[in-house]
C-alpha cells in the first residue's frame, strides 16, 4: 500500500467502526471496497473481514446486556454454516469472479428487498441467514441480506443490535479463519488489526453512544439508510 493512502485507510476503517456499532452492521459497506481500492480484491476483502471480525468482539462486549442468544441461534448457524461454504470458494476463485460476486450479492439483496417479505418472515429468515453467510463467504460483504435475516426476528432496538453484532462475529470469524488458513491472511494482517483496536475502542463507544440517543424511530431510519447504501453500491457496479 502506497504510504498516501494509509490515512485515507484508517479513517475508512475509523467510519466503518462507527457505523458498524451504530447499526449494527454497515462497516463492510465501507470497508471492503476501500482495501480492496487499495489492495486489491482479494486482500482487501480478507483484512476487511480480520478488521470487522476484531471489532465485532469490541461490540458485543459493548451490546452484551443486549445479545438474544435463545433467538439469534438459528441464524447465527446458518450465517457460520453459509460463511465456511462462500470462504471456501473463495480461496480458489479467480479475482475477476469475487469482484463480479460482490455485484451479485447486491443484486439478489435488492431482488429480496422487492419481495413482500412480511408474510414469509419466519420462513424467510433461515433461507437469507444462509445465503448471507454464503454471499460474505464468497465476496466479503453480505449487509442487505444479513440485515433482512435478522430483522425477521422482530426485536427492539437494543436486541437487534446486539444480535447483528452476534451474527456478524460469528461470520467474520469464520471467514478469517478460513483464510488464516488458505495464507491469505499473514502475521502482517494481524498487526494491522493490533494497530487498529484504539480506533475500535473509540469507535464502538461512539456508536453505541449515537445509537441510545437516536431512539426506536431514528435507528429504524439508520437501518434502512445502511440498506439503502447496500443498494447504492449496488447501482454504481452497473
Amino acid at each position: 500500500m502506497e504510504p498516501y493512502l494509509l490515512p485515507v485507510v484508517f479513517v475508512a476503517v475509523f467510519a466503518a467502526f462507527a457505523l458498524s456499532a451504530s447499526a449494527g452492521f454497515g462497516g463492510s459497506l465501507i470497508l471492503v471496497p476501500t482495501l480492496a481500492l487499495t489492495l486489491g480484491t482479494k486482500n482487501g476483502v480478507a483484512l476487511a473481514a480480520l478488521l470487522l471480525a476484531a471489532n465485532n468482539f469490541v461490540k458485543v462486549f459493548a451490546y452484551r446486556r443486549t445479545l438474544p442468544f435463545r433467538k439469534a441461534v438459528p441464524v447465527v448457524v446458518l450465517v457460520a454454516a453459509g460463511t465456511f461454504l462462500g470462504a471456501k470458494l473463495f480461496v480458489s476463485a479467480p479475482e475477476r469472479w469475487v469482484t463480479i460476486a460482490v455485484i451479485l450479492g447486491f443484486g439478489l439483496a435488492f431482488l429480496v428487498e422487492t419481495l413482500d417479505l412480511n408474510r414469509f418472515r419466519r420462513i424467510g429468515s433461515p433461507v437469507l441467514a444462509f445465503a448471507s453467510g454464503a454471499t460474505s463467504g464468497f465476496s466479503g460483504t453480505s449487509g442487505p441480506l444479513k440485515g433482512l435475516a435478522v430483522r425477521a426476528l422482530d426485536l427492539d432496538r437494543m436486541h437487534l443490535v446486539g444480535a447483528l453484532s452476534l451474527v456478524s462475529l460469528v461470520g467474520d470469524v469464520t471467514k478469517t479463519a478460513v483464510w488464516t488458513d488458505a495464507a491469505l491472511l499473514t502475521g502482517g494482517d494481524y498487526l494491522v488489526a493490533l494497530a487498529c483496536v484504539p480506533l475500535m475502542l473509540v469507535a464502538t463507544f461512539l456508536g453505541r453512544r449515537f445509537n441510545y440517543k437516536i431512539g426506536e424511530r431514528g435507528y429504524t431510519g439508520l437501518f434502512w439508510t445502511v440498506m439503502l447504501g447496500y443498494t447504492g453500491r449496488l447501482l454504481a457496479g452497473l
